[in-house]
């Protein structure tokens, strides 16, 4: 749930729950400076947030909803950063994307609320828009070995199917297998808070 500041600015809780954490993960991760295409940018809070702990790198947020791209504008006029850029009209199912280059890939719970169409389209517009050494990081709750790891993702898997039957908490063995497949290989899984996880692939 979201909800619109007057300025246009939309606030998830649980973006600011889990920036933190993220965080962390990204500063281990990321290239010391470049451009970051950060795909499925919500509110914007989690780009203004990385672009202000990040001073080196660009931070590009993207997002196709056009909702979604005024509170991301919002929060970049609040933010006020050189490195913030203005977010860009981006589905990953629609190519070209509209990016000529990046040095790093980051997206925070998107596959699990698209259709399976929309991990197979990030990995292989990731895989042609990265060069080698280039960084994806995913970020959310998953299956292991087709299993839940809490109770609560059940829960929210089930809830998704509700709304939408093309939804759902993916199997992290075939979120590999599509990475691999567009030329990735994988790093350990990051166990994160609220039972979700980081998965970090480098280009080949």
């Amino acid at each position: 749930m979201t909800t619109s500041a007057p300025d246009a600015r939309q606030h998830a809780p649980a973006a600011d729950r889990n920036a933190a954490p993220i965080l962390d993960v990204l500063r281990r991760v990321l290239p010391p400076a470049g451009i970051v295409l950060e795909i499925a940018s919500g509110t914007g809070q989690h780009a203004a947030h990385f672009a202000a702990a990040l001073p080196s790198l660009d931070w590009q947020p993207s997002d196709a909803d056009s909702k979604a791209r005024a509170s991301i504008a919002a929060w970049r006029a609040h933010a006020g950063l050189a490195n913030l850029r203005e977010p860009l009209d981006l589905d990953v199912r629609r190519t070209p994307w509209p990016i000529a280059s990046a040095d790093a890939i980051v997206c925070i719970n998107m596959i699990h609320i698209a259709p399976w169409e929309a991990a197979e389209a990030l990995m292989e517009g990731a895989g042609a828009l990265l060069g080698p050494g280039g960084v994806l990081v995913l970020y959310g709750p998953y299956r292991r070995h087709g299993e839940h790891t809490a109770p609560s993702n059940a829960a929210f898997d089930e809830d998704l199917r509700t709304r939408n039957p093309a939804w759902g908490v993916r199997n992290m063995e075939a979120v590999d297998a599509l990475a691999a497949a567009a030329g990735f290989a994988g790093e350990p899984c990051i166990a994160m808070p609220a039972n979700n996880f980081c998965l970090v692939f480098r280009k080949r």
